[in-house]
């Protein structure tokens, strides 16, 4: 374990000074915005022009890495990332914004897969689980750390979008520099979203939600904490405390789902998730902040991002072993539709109620995740015993792409027989998704 570890150590340097900037990034853009008088539709479209970014270098970033190949490609991109945090800095216009949050986005997407279908290619069979929990760890560790930048530096000046773009020039370095063998030509697979749709319709309509649910959070979280009065250390603490939230809440859940209906577990996160959103909004609006309100938000980020792993792990109890890497990708276009969707229905939200619509929206997307999961489950049989496949987490959804999916055990040996599973090749090759059927 330790030399495959050492094996991939510049590539998880790499990530973690990505993941830093990364982290900074996402919570001085709105905290900025915010300062400078965006409204909540402007602060929406950033974010939303983030997913849309995101969804379209899913798509599109595989086919520029076949053209150039791996190292050209995350190198490309991080210069990219590096421009865009400067220009952020340098012209401080909304919509200008907008297509920088967009490239943001698109760069991330790419820079994700480059290192996912790097480490796939690095890691064997055996230890596979165990690498992609290193990764999970390393990439939401490095994205909390990035969170806490803010406070080394006032929002309104420069030097924080500087930071950002150090960092994001670091991140080329450790690979760049490396000996390490670029990963094989990427292959592809296609989507059917529709038959996806067919297949579980509670994990469509989960990932959709969760994908609002998650974008409604990350852009608009910081953006409570600045209305509120909420000093840059206390956003950074209430943003740090929902991802721990996720650590500890994954494990619980998933092991739950293991033993009864995933759709009940489902409907048990989306309440739990309306319990704590109605909580915070009574506390915001009493302007209370202690222990309790940091609590509720650890319960509330636990099941915020724990619920697309809920997702995945239901759909494919309903698909084939070897649909593993195509059924989770479809669930990842309607999670990045959701993520679209989330910022501006939020931003409405924010415009008519004040800073705890925020809270609301997500009240909202979890009483329709509730709700639609116990409506399923009178609807359909749970999955037979052998056909249900043992939870995985699953990274934040945020920051995943088709080649977590690759890297995902359940995408090789262990979504098998063991009589196929000796016959496996040592390593599975990346994916593209090519095209939408």
């Amino acid at each position: 374990m330790a030399r495959q570890v050492l094996s991939i150590l510049a590539l998880l340097s790499g990530m973690i000074f990505l993941m830093l900037g990364g982290g900074l990034q996402g919570i001085v853009i709105p905290v900025r915005g915010q300062i400078e008088g965006f409204t909540p539709f402007q602060l929406g479209w950033i974010g939303t022009g983030w997913a849309i970014g995101f969804t379209l270098g899913c798509i599109a970033v595989p086919h520029l890495v076949r053209r150039v190949g791996h190292v050209r490609t995350f190198s490309t991109l991080t210069a990219l990332l590096s421009v865009s945090m400067l220009a952020n800095g340098l012209f401080v216009e909304a919509n200008f914004w907008i297509l920088l949050r967009a490239l943001s986005g698109f760069c991330f997407a790419g820079c994700y897969m480059v290192a996912e279908s790097w480490l796939n290619e690095r890691v064997s069979n055996e230890i596979r689980g165990s690498m992609f929990s290193v990764y999970a760890i390393v990439t939401m560790v490095a994205m909390a750390g990035g969170q806490f930048l803010l406070v080394i530096a006032e929002p309104t000046r420069e030097t924080l979008f500087m930071i950002g773009a150090i960092l994001y020039a670091l991140a080329v370095v450790p690979t760049a520099v490396s000996k390490a063998q670029s990963p094989a030509p990427l292959t592809t697979v296609n989507l059917d979203v529709i038959g996806l749709f067919r297949t579980s319709p509670a994990a469509a309509v989960a990932a959709f939600l969760t994908g609002i649910i998650t974008a409604a959070w990350t852009n608009f979280g910081p953006v409570f904490g600045q209305q509120v009065g909420l000093s840059s250390a206390a956003i950074a603490t209430m943003l740090a405390a929902a991802m721990l939230g996720s650590v500890l809440f994954q494990y619980p859940l998933g092991r739950l789902s293991d033993m009864i209906d995933r759709r009940y577990v489902m409907a048990i996160a989306g309440c739990i998730g309306i319990m704590t959103g109605t909580t915070m909004t009574v506390m915001s609006s009493s302007g209370e902040y202690s222990t309790t309100f940091y609590i509720a938000v650890v319960a509330y980020g636990g099941v915020i991002y724990s619920i697309y792993s809920l997702a995945v792990a239901h759909a494919n109890d309903f698909a084939e072993a070897n649909d593993f890497v195509k059924i989770s990708s479809g669930l990842l276009i309607l999670y990045g539709f959701g993520n679209m969707a989330g910022p501006l229905f939020t931003a409405q939200l924010m415009e008519n109620l004040g800073p705890s619509g925020v809270f609301t929206a997500t009240t909202i997307a979890h009483a329709a995740f509730a709700g639609y999961a116990i409506y399923r489950s009178f609807r359909r049989e749970r999955a037979e015993e052998e056909d249900r496949t043992d939870f995985q987490t699953v990274a934040l959804a945020r920051t995943t792409t088709q080649e977590s999916y690759a890297l995902d055990p359940r995408s090789n040996a262990d979504a098998m027989g063991e009589g196929e599973a000796d016959e496996m090749p040592p390593m599975p090759p990346p994916v593209i998704m090519d095209k939408l059927d």
